[in-house]
Protein backbone atom coordinates (compact mmCIF):
# COMPACT_ATOMS: atom_id res chain seq x y z
CA UNK A 1 0.00 0.00 0.00
CA UNK A 2 0.63 3.84 -0.61
CA UNK A 3 2.22 5.19 2.52
CA UNK A 4 0.08 8.80 3.31
CA UNK A 5 1.95 12.06 3.54
CA UNK A 6 1.58 12.70 7.44
CA UNK A 7 4.15 14.84 7.83
CA UNK A 8 4.03 19.11 7.89
CA UNK A 9 5.75 19.31 4.65
CA UNK A 10 3.78 20.59 1.89
CA UNK A 11 3.63 18.18 -0.94
CA UNK A 12 5.71 19.72 -3.99
CA UNK A 13 4.17 21.47 -7.07
CA UNK A 14 4.80 20.16 -10.85
CA UNK A 15 5.27 23.91 -12.26
CA UNK A 16 6.43 22.70 -15.46
CA UNK A 17 4.73 24.21 -18.69
CA UNK A 18 2.35 21.95 -20.31
CA UNK A 19 2.78 23.00 -24.00
CA UNK A 20 6.99 22.53 -25.06
CA UNK A 21 7.60 25.90 -25.71
CA UNK A 22 9.67 28.13 -24.07
CA UNK A 23 7.10 30.76 -21.72
CA UNK A 24 6.84 33.52 -23.69
CA UNK A 25 6.54 36.91 -21.71
CA UNK A 26 4.08 38.83 -24.26
CA UNK A 27 2.07 36.03 -24.98
CA UNK A 28 1.85 35.42 -21.43
CA UNK A 29 -0.42 38.79 -21.62
CA UNK A 30 -1.62 39.05 -24.40
CA UNK A 31 -5.07 38.39 -23.06
CA UNK A 32 -5.02 41.49 -20.47
CA UNK A 33 -3.69 43.31 -23.58
CA UNK A 34 -6.24 42.59 -25.62
CA UNK A 35 -8.56 43.27 -23.25
CA UNK A 36 -7.00 46.66 -22.38
CA UNK A 37 -7.29 47.71 -26.05
CA UNK A 38 -11.29 46.56 -26.39
CA UNK A 39 -13.63 49.09 -28.03
CA UNK A 40 -16.30 50.79 -25.65
CA UNK A 41 -19.57 49.26 -25.86
CA UNK A 42 -21.27 52.79 -27.57
CA UNK A 43 -18.52 52.23 -30.57
CA UNK A 44 -19.78 49.01 -31.04
CA UNK A 45 -23.53 49.91 -30.85
CA UNK A 46 -22.38 52.46 -33.81
CA UNK A 47 -20.73 50.16 -36.18
CA UNK A 48 -24.11 47.37 -35.35
CA UNK A 49 -22.34 44.75 -33.87
CA UNK A 50 -24.22 45.26 -30.91
CA UNK A 51 -27.89 46.05 -30.52
CA UNK A 52 -28.88 49.64 -28.77
CA UNK A 53 -30.38 47.67 -26.16
CA UNK A 54 -30.70 47.14 -22.40
CA UNK A 55 -32.78 44.20 -22.69
CA UNK A 56 -30.79 41.24 -21.37
CA UNK A 57 -28.69 39.64 -24.48
CA UNK A 58 -31.12 36.14 -23.92
CA UNK A 59 -33.95 38.15 -24.42
CA UNK A 60 -32.66 40.71 -27.29
CA UNK A 61 -33.50 38.39 -31.06
CA UNK A 62 -37.27 38.48 -29.43
CA UNK A 63 -37.49 41.90 -28.83
CA UNK A 64 -35.78 42.48 -32.33
CA UNK A 65 -38.63 39.93 -33.84
CA UNK A 66 -41.43 42.21 -31.44
CA UNK A 67 -40.25 45.21 -33.05
CA UNK A 68 -40.43 43.77 -36.68
CA UNK A 69 -43.53 42.61 -36.75
CA UNK A 70 -44.85 46.54 -35.01
CA UNK A 71 -43.23 47.54 -37.82
CA UNK A 72 -45.17 45.51 -40.12
CA UNK A 73 -48.51 45.79 -38.37
CA UNK A 74 -47.70 49.70 -38.33
CA UNK A 75 -47.02 49.45 -42.45
CA UNK A 76 -50.34 47.13 -42.96
CA UNK A 77 -52.50 49.89 -40.88
CA UNK A 78 -51.05 52.77 -43.03
CA UNK A 79 -51.81 50.85 -46.68
CA UNK A 80 -55.03 49.87 -45.60
CA UNK A 81 -55.95 53.54 -45.01
CA UNK A 82 -54.68 54.54 -48.47
CA UNK A 83 -56.62 55.74 -51.25
CA UNK A 84 -57.59 53.85 -54.21
CA UNK A 85 -56.18 55.24 -57.43
CA UNK A 86 -59.34 55.79 -59.02
CA UNK A 87 -59.97 58.74 -55.58
CA UNK A 88 -56.60 60.65 -56.63
CA UNK A 89 -57.08 60.37 -60.58
CA UNK A 90 -60.59 62.24 -59.54
CA UNK A 91 -58.52 65.19 -56.77
CA UNK A 92 -55.89 65.27 -59.86
CA UNK A 93 -52.79 63.80 -57.86
CA UNK A 94 -52.53 61.19 -60.58
CA UNK A 95 -53.11 61.54 -63.90
CA UNK A 96 -53.71 58.32 -65.19
CA UNK A 97 -54.38 54.88 -63.15
CA UNK A 98 -50.31 53.47 -62.16
CA UNK A 99 -51.91 49.92 -62.44
CA UNK A 100 -51.45 47.62 -65.41
CA UNK A 101 -54.21 46.23 -67.14
CA UNK A 102 -53.64 42.90 -65.46
CA UNK A 103 -53.99 44.45 -62.09
CA UNK A 104 -56.98 46.12 -63.28
CA UNK A 105 -58.59 43.04 -64.66
CA UNK A 106 -57.25 40.94 -61.23
CA UNK A 107 -59.22 43.81 -59.30
CA UNK A 108 -62.34 43.77 -60.87
CA UNK A 109 -62.69 39.82 -60.96
CA UNK A 110 -61.91 40.08 -57.03
CA UNK A 111 -64.53 42.99 -56.65
CA UNK A 112 -66.96 41.30 -58.83
CA UNK A 113 -66.65 37.66 -56.31
CA UNK A 114 -66.76 39.81 -53.00
CA UNK A 115 -70.39 41.21 -54.78
CA UNK A 116 -71.31 37.59 -55.58
CA UNK A 117 -70.69 36.30 -51.93
CA UNK A 118 -72.25 38.61 -50.23
CA UNK A 119 -75.49 38.69 -51.80
CA UNK A 120 -75.80 35.27 -52.73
Amino acid sequence: MAEINTASQPLAVDETPISPSRPNAARKNSLENHLMRRPERQELVEKNILLASTAAPGLQAQQKELEKHMRADSLNEKISHRPAPEALIKEGVLLEDPRSPDEKYAEAIEEEYAKREGGA
